[in-house]
């Protein structure tokens, strides 16, 4: 009997001038729609709070107060965003930043070694295409990186490579 269990995949790429390109561009879309939430909400409450005011001034000035603190929110989260823009920019090609973290599955039986099986996993991209599979175990501080290359299975290629830290 066995049982699919699922484990997270760290997504590490590669910086080249088309990854920056492409980040770039995602950010600044990010950035854009915060903009389009922001006039969203100035457009969606003003009329609100005009006719709100008349009727209850307490009221409208405490939906003014709520709206300008979405609005701060939003506006610092774009900031945020156009930070990050800046710092990919700079970014030295070939270094390695984790784009995210993936979902993977492993199928398990009676017997498997379950810290083995949930060991964790790394695919590294360039430009969109897997370059390298890693499974990251610790060993004292080090990395256990097996690289699977296109058409070889798991483990079919060469031994271990130890690497320092954690690039």
């Amino acid at each position: 009997m066995s049982i699919t269990l699922k484990r997270q995949v760290i997504w590490r790429a590669v910086v080249t001038p088309q990854l920056r390109e492409e980040l770039a561009e995602e950010l600044q879309s990010a950035a854009d729609e915060i903009d389009e939430k922001v006039q969203q909400i100035d457009f969606q409450t003003k009329a609100y709070i005009t006719n709100l005011q008349r009727a209850d001034l307490a009221q409208a000035l405490e939906i003014r107060k709520q709206v300008e603190a979405e609005k701060k929110r939003q506006t610092d989260q774009r900031d945020q965003i156009l930070k990050q823009k800046e710092q990919i920019a700079q970014l030295p090609d070939e270094q390695e930043i984790i784009r995210g973290v993936l979902e993977g599955t492993v199928d398990v039986e009676l017997g498997d070694d379950l810290t083995k099986a949930l060991a964790g996993y790394e695919l590294v991209t360039r430009d969109g295409k897997i370059v390298e599979v890693r499974e990251v175990e610790s060993l004292g501080g080090r990395r256990a990186s097996a690289p699977v290359r296109k058409g070889e299975k798991e483990g079919g290629g060469p031994g271990l490579i130890i690497t320092e830290g954690g690039a």
